[in-house]
This record gives C-alpha cells, structure tokens and sequence, in this order.
C-alpha cells in the first residue's frame, strides 16, 4: 500500500472549504429537520406514517426531477451564479415551509425546497472538484460533510428546542436567517468558478445532448447505479428514527436534543479524520471500514427495545462514525470519475439518483414499518437487513470503480511523486 503524503491548501482554498461547509450545514439541516419532527408533526397534522413518508420523500423526488433538468445546463454557467441563484430559491421554499399551515401546504412547500436545494449539493461538489486535486479531495469531503454533523450539534439542537418552545414552524425560520447570512457571504467572496467554460473541448450542443452524453458513457451509468444504492439504505431509516427512538427504545422526547447533540459532536470530529485517512491510506479502504462499521452498528441499533439513555448515545454515535467512514471516501472516489467539461452534468444526475431512489426508499419503508399502540415502530429491523444488503452491494461497486479508475489514473501520479 503506498501512502502519500497529502498536498497543502492554499489559504483560498481554505476559505472555499469554509464557505461550502457553512453552505451545506443550512441544506443539509433543512433536509434533516424534518424527520426529527417527525414525531411531533405526526401528532400536529394528524397524518399517518404513509403521510409523513410521502412528506420527506416529496423534497428527493421533487430535487431529483430538477436535477436531471439542471444537468443539461449544469457545464454552461459560471458555477458560482449557478450555485447563488438555486440558493436563492432554496431559502424561498424553507420560507414557504415556515408559513404552511397545513399537511398539503408542507408539501407543496418541500417540493419548492427540492426543486432548487436538491441541485445546490451537485454544484459544491463540482467546485470541490474543479478547485481540489484527487489527492486533497478526502479531507475536503471530510470538512464539508462535517456539516451533517455541524446540523446535530447546532442545528438539530435549536431546531428541536424552538419547536418544543413554540411551534414546529420555528426551525425553518431559523435556517432562513442562517441561509441569507451565508449567501450574502459567499456572493461577495467566492470568486467565479468558469475552467470549465474556458476547455476547449467542453460539449457546445444543445442541453439535451449534453445530458445525453452524460447518460451514454457507461462508466458514468455504473457510478449512478452505486450512488442511488448508496442513499436507499439510510433514507429508508432516517425518516423514523426519532419515532423508533421515543416510542420503541423508551426515550423521552425531550432528551432528542441531547442524542443529537452528542452524536453530531462525535461525527464533528470523526469527519475530518475520514477525510484525512482517506487521503493517507486509500479511499476504498476507508470505505471498507466504515461499511463494515456500518453493518454492524446498524444491525445492533433497528434490533434495540427498550434501552438506557447512555447505550442509545453510545449506539447512535458509533453508527454514525460508520456512516461518516464510508460517505466520506465514496464522494471522494466518485469525484474521479467525470471529465473537466461533463463534470457538472455528472455530479447533478448523480445527485438526482441518490435523491430519487432516496425519496422511493422514503414511501417503501412507510409501507413496511407500521404503527402499533402508543405509537411503537413495528417493522423496524426490516429496514436494517435492507441497508446491510445494499451496503455489500456497493462495497464491490466502490471496489470496481477503485479499479478501474482510480488506480489506473494514479499511476502517473504516483511516477511523479518518486520522481520528486
């Protein structure tokens, strides 16, 4: 195995993994959020499980679609006024999520935040891309996926208190205030991002042929089929984690924040190492442990009854150590795989996928788990056989795109550094 030793950044590139990182927390806290309402929620709109599945889901399908559409123009703008504009229309929806008063309003008001926030995750990825070498890329995934945990420790938190404080309304709110800040931060720092118009070999027909020729390569095909494996596992228990954790493990709803917070603490410090192991060590082993981690800790978790406060912390915050260990390396290792000139059409279509199976995983698992009396989670342990089966799946899909493409890139690399 040889280990490298990774390449600085640049103070500029500093400042871009920051603006990201903050730029993420507010999407990925908007997409969170609603599932640890979910438990509230349920009760203040009077719907069922199938509803709130089809209340979570509505946002992936709905920023599934517009990331495909997207796709087509995703290589011809300059990407910093193609990221501002989508999140723009971002803080418009989670506005509108504020405002709805009613189960048909949340969700015409979550498919208006994934219409413009499921494309804004593609577009920091293509940066990331654009402005990071190969061998930077695992500790740039690590920071800016630290924003999943930044949105534990801070969001999740804040967001759950002002909901116990006043109303389920209250967090979108406080993303709106957050997102405007950080938009006007980044308009006014971030410098344009154009290498990519300036190729001279970028695509010059029309959006459809350009997201045809996306569709057509077939290394691209097999990278979407792992992405879209990738999310089923974790959208199918995301939705009903709060749930399953008051109702059938036994915690007060009131201790939700803490769990959150400690497990996002845990995840806050466990990224950037991922990151850094990546880089060092290999992606794809870096992928390996975290699905082996994944695997276990998840069988463990669904199986739970009832269960003291601290074995649920412990549980929650190793399973995530997991999780972190193998999203981490596979972005890492999918970014090897577009061309400079497609690389905005294949982050977009890869991001609608993993929306679009996400929002299926999303309405197969209201279908499975079903609520019994005092409102217990049947079913659950369903959902974990299902996530080990497609965390296998994808363990030999990473192999062959390790494989293929990324081992055979490095080879030149790999001379240049025995050269220097």
């Amino acid at each position: 195995m040889v280990i490298s030793k990774p390449a600085a950044f640049t103070p500029y590139q500093k400042l871009v993994i920051a603006f990201l990182t903050f730029l993420q927390f507010t999407i990925i806290f908007d997409f969170m959020i609603i599932s640890p309402l979910g438990a509230i929620l349920m009760p203040a709109l009077n719907i069922t499980p199938k509803q709130f599945g089809l209340a979570v889901s509505v946002y992936a399908f709905s920023a599934g679609i517009s990331g495909l559409v997207a796709a087509g123009f995703a290589d011809r703008f300059d990407r910093k006024r193609f990221l501002l504009f989508f999140y723009c229309g971002f803080l418009l929806g989670t506005l509108l999520c504020g405002l709805a008063n009613s189960y048909e309003m949340l969700l015409f008001a979550r498919m208006i935040t994934g219409v413009f926030g499921g494309v804004i995750g593609s577009v920091v990825f293509a940066i990331t891309t654009d402005l990071f070498a190969f061998e930077q890329r695992g500790r740039v995934m690590g920071f800016i996926q630290s924003a999943f945990a930044a949105s534990q420790i801070l969001g999740l938190p804040a967001g759950m208190f002002l909901a116990n404080l006043w109303h389920w309304h209250a967090p979108f709110y406080l993303i709106v205030g957050i997102g405007a800040v950080v938009g006007v931060i980044i308009a006014l720092n971030l410098k344009p991002i154009k290498t990519h118009l300036e190729s001279g070999t970028r695509n010059s027909g029309s959006a459809l042929h350009h997201l045809q020729v996306t569709f057509s390569n077939r290394r691209y095909l097999f990278a979407f089929s792992a992405t879209a494996l990738l999310s089923v596992g974790g959208f199918m228990l995301m939705p009903f984690g709060s749930a399953f954790t008051v109702h059938n493990l036994g915690i007060n709803i009131d201790r939700l924040p803490m769990i959150y917070f400690i497990t996002g603490l845990c995840a806050m410090f466990t990224g950037p190492m991922v990151g850094k192991a990546a880089d060092k060590f290999g992606k794809f082993n870096t992928f390996l442990f975290g699905a082996g981690l994944s695997i276990i800790m998840v069988l463990i978790y669904t199986n739970l009854g009832v269960t003291p406060l601290p074995v649920v912390i412990i549980v929650n915050a190793v399973m995530f150590v997991g999780i972190f260990s193998r999203m981490i390396p596979s972005q890492a290792l999918m970014s090897a795989i577009p061309t400079l000139e497609t690389r905005g059409s294949f982050m977009s279509v890869s991001s609608s996928l993993q929306q679009i199976s996400g929002g299926l995983a999303s309405v197969i698992a209201g279908y499975i788990v079903t609520e019994g009396p005092g409102g217990y989670i049947e079913h659950f342990p369903v959902l974990g056989y299902i996530l080990v089966a497609t965390t296998l799946i994808t363990s030999y899909q990473m192999y062959q795109i390790h494989r293929r493409y990324v081992v055979e890139a490095d080879k030149p690399n790999l001379v240049q550094i025995v050269a220097e």
